[in-house]
């Protein structure tokens, strides 16, 4: 175990000496460095599902996981081949979020040539829009159990990227930069801009505390608020923590309505992801990496910050949050 350590720590420094964009205004978060051993809830990965049967307990199990005890899916000549059902929470992608332009502190602190006039502010600080709170976000693939060879990937690694990659910036999409553009992209918002709907969310922030998101309330997201309109402009607040939890879970469900985020839970996922356009919120759990990793359990959708982001963030230091994002998978393993 210590040799595979050193391996990968001297594999993650080249790789983030490797960039000539680095900048002294760009702060490098460490995510490249032992904190992918030190800083990851292990145990996060539980329960563990083969054939229907769990091997190891865990706390939080989505209701259409699927609990067949055999399975089979077509090979590439379209041959059935069976196979065994594999269930377990993995660690899939990585968001960070900043107010600086163009700067990826999870890649070792490089800053790309946006325009830093449009930086985002946190606090009180009046923005645009009538809002009054702002952060870019940078959306990575993030596929650890790969990338340590601890899990092989194939047919069970959805969207089938093997190592860290930079999947979207919030910098190149218009409508995170506009929340009436962001209306007009998405139509369905002004079907739950009413009251009715809005209570409706009530049920949702309950049953998030609890550990089971409701997925049909798909324009809530718990005690965090509400989903709509999907921009990164939010209300007013010195929360940091919640908010940008909230906008952890509108970048995911923007990037469901486009196609770019899969569904990997359930029996027809089993053989590949899925796209889904309504985001299946039971799919996913979260656990902060930086400033202060949560190392002992994750927390899922909509689920209070009070229960687990207090002492998360340093308002003096100014650091930005970055979370593993945990995405349930079933598989079926074939020969």
């Amino acid at each position: 175990m210590k040799f595979l350590i050193k391996i990968i720590m001297s594999t993650m420094a080249i790789f983030a000496s490797s960039y000539s964009l680095a900048s002294a205004t760009c702060e490098n978060n460490g995510i490249l460095s032992g904190k992918l051993i030190t800083e990851v809830c292990w145990t996060c990965l539980f329960p563990l599902y083969i054939s229907g049967v769990p091997i190891a307990s865990g706390r939080f199990v989505p209701d259409e996981a699927s609990t067949k005890p055999f399975c089979a899916c077509n090979d590439d000549l379209g041959v059935l081949r069976p196979g065994i059902p594999t269930s377990m929470w993995e660690p899939a992608r990585l968001i960070e979020f900043t107010t600086k332009p163009g700067c990826i502190s999870s890649l070792g602190g490089i800053e790309l040539p946006f325009d830093k006039a449009f930086r985002g502010n946190i606090g009180y600080a009046t923005g645009d829009n009538g809002a009054d709170n702002f952060m870019h976000y940078h959306y990575m693939a993030f596929p650890l159990l790969t990338v340590m060879d601890m899990f092989s990937g194939g047919r069970c690694n959805a969207g089938g990227y093997a190592d860290l990659d930079l999947m979207y910036m919030s910098e190149i999409d218009p409508t995170w930069n506009d929340s009436t553009l962001a209306f007009y992209t998405n139509p369905e918002s002004a079907a739950v801009a009413n009251p009715a709907a809005q209570a409706a969310c009530a049920a949702d922030s309950i049953a998030s505390t609890t550990g089971k998101p409701i997925t049909e309330l798909f324009w809530c997201a718990g005690q965090w608020g509400t989903m709509y309109p999907l921009s990164g402009w939010s209300e007013r607040s010195t929360d940091i923590v919640r908010g940008s939890s909230k906008r952890t879970a509108q970048t995911l469900n923007a990037l469901h309505r486009r196609g770019m985020a899969w569904k990997t839970m359930g029996e027809d996922a089993m053989c590949s992801g899925q796209i889904d356009p309504i985001l299946p919120k039971q799919q996913y759990k979260f656990s902060m990496m930086h400033p202060r990793a949560e190392t002992q359990k994750a927390h899922v959708m909509g689920e209070s910050t009070k229960k687990w982001g207090a002492g998360r963030w340093f308002p003096i230091k100014g650091e930005e949050p970055v979370y593993l994002i945990w995405r349930w998978n079933d598989c079926c393993n074939t020969q």
